[in-house]
This record gives structure tokens, C-alpha cells and sequence, in this order.
């Protein structure tokens, strides 16, 4: 098994260019995966991606399309796009000051499936921003990662949606911190219409490093994971 983890931090990327990338790389991993029936010593690799999109709207596969409360025209004017994925859950938002990070990991090289996964990525930014004096938990109707969950003021901080073939996974979470809140009004986040969305900025009153916030993310990953580095 190869718990090595390949990082690559993209900047500012746009959404269609990132996803296009991801699935190059899933599709790298499963065929190293489908080498090793010949070559058993063969190692399917692992990669994590950080990356910051320009404003976007997309909705998985399971979503409603009626939960984005724009038009076309209204997209246009906020500068923003739209685009239907091939991940679960329903509609979310990206934008700049959210730091969005996309695994491509082959999870029999950790041992692991898919629940115990989503877990794993919830588990990091739960300490992530425990490091800001954030208590973050779960829903159990909803993945992710809220604040003050099951009280009137449940309010999410971070998405997860993710795609999942012969083990390799795809997409991932997008960690609210300097976001732009206001982007969120225009649909029913992940299909909830009685539920807030928050960030590291609002939380705490003044914008955050997002460099900081990248790198505890990095190391907490990398520690759940038992993953080494390059």
C-alpha cells in the first residue's frame, strides 16, 4: 500500500478546468490500481489539491436544480457559473477566500472505505478549526462540518461532496473562511432552507490567513490520514 500523498496547491483556478484535472488524475490512479492484477508490485499514488475557485454554483448529482434561485441572466451579474457534477450531495457554492481541497486518494491504499472517509475529511476540519476556538461538530442528516448543531442556530462551515469509483475518490470539501457570504442567499445550501452557512471570518470578526489555514489543513490530513508527503 502507498500512503504517500502528492500535494499541489492550484491558486486561483476555474471550476470546469479544475474537475477536468481531477478526472485526469482519477482516472491515472484507477488504471495504476487495474495494473497491479498483472504486476502486483505495482502503486496506485494519491493526490490532494488545494485550490480557490472565481464565484460557482454546482449541484450534484442527487440535487434540485430548484434550490439555485437565480437565473441565467442573475448568474451573469454576479459573475458566477453553474455547472451540474458528477458528486454527492445537492447544491453548494465556491468562491474566493474558501479554501477548497479535492483528494484523489485510492482508499485501499489507507485501509479504509468510503464512510470511514468522509469522516476522516469531517475529523480534520473539526481540528482545524478547533485551532481558532471553534467547537465544530456533525448532523447526522447531512455531511460536513457545523456549528451549534441541533440548536435554531445551526449554521454550516464547511461542504463535502464526494465521487467515489473502484475506490478511488474525487471532489471533496470546501472549508468556509474569507468567504463571501452573501453568494449563499441565492440557493438552499445543500438543499437545506432552514439552515445558515458561516466562515473562519464571520466567526471570529476579522478575515484569516487563508496560507494558515491551508497549512493546518495540510498537516491535519496528512496526521488522520497516517500519510506521508511530497
Amino acid at each position: 500500500m502507498n500512503t504517500e500523498i502528492l500535494f499541489e496547491d492550484l491558486g486561483v483556478s476555474e471550476y470546469k478546468k479544475t474537475w477536468e484535472y481531477q478526472e485526469l488524475l482519477m482516472q491515472k490512479v484507477i488504471a495504476q490500481k487495474l495494473a497491479k492484477k498483472t504486476r502486483p508490485d505495482a502503486e496506485s499514488d494519491n493526490y490532494l489539491l488545494f485550490v480557490e475557485h472565481p464565484h460557482v454554483y454546482t449541484l450534484g448529482k442527487s440535487g434540485d436544480e430548484q434550490n439555485l434561485l437565480l437565473n441565467y441572466i442573475q448568474l451573469q451579474a454576479k459573475d458566477a457559473t453553474f455547472f451540474h457534477t458528477d458528486r454527492g450531495g445537492d447544491i453548494t457554492y465556491h468562491g474566493p477566500g474558501q479554501l477548497v481541497g479535492y483528494p484523489i486518494f485510492d482508499l485501499e491504499n489507507f485501509g479504509i472505505g468510503l464512510r470511514k472517509y468522509i469522516f476522516l475529511l469531517e475529523e480534520a476540519v473539526i481540528n482545524v478549526i478547533a485551532e481558532f476556538g471553534l467547537h465544530g461538530s456533525r448532523d447526522d442528516k447531512a455531511t460536513g462540518v457545523w456549528l451549534d448543531v441541533g440548536t435554531s442556530q445551526a449554521r454550516k462551515i464547511c461542504a463535502i461532496g464526494v465521487k467515489s469509483s473502484r475506490f478511488v475518490t474525487m471532489h471533496g470539501f470546501a472549508l468556509n473562511v474569507n468567504t463571501d457570504l452573501s453568494y449563499f442567499q441565492h440557493i438552499n445550501p445543500c438543499g437545506f432552507t432552514d439552515k445558515g452557512v458561516t466562515s473562519l471570518e464571520k466567526e471570529l470578526g476579522e478575515k484569516q490567513d487563508i496560507n494558515k489555514v491551508k497549512l493546518l489543513m495540510f498537516k491535519s490530513l496528512c496526521n488522520l490520514f497516517e500519510a506521508e508527503t511530497k
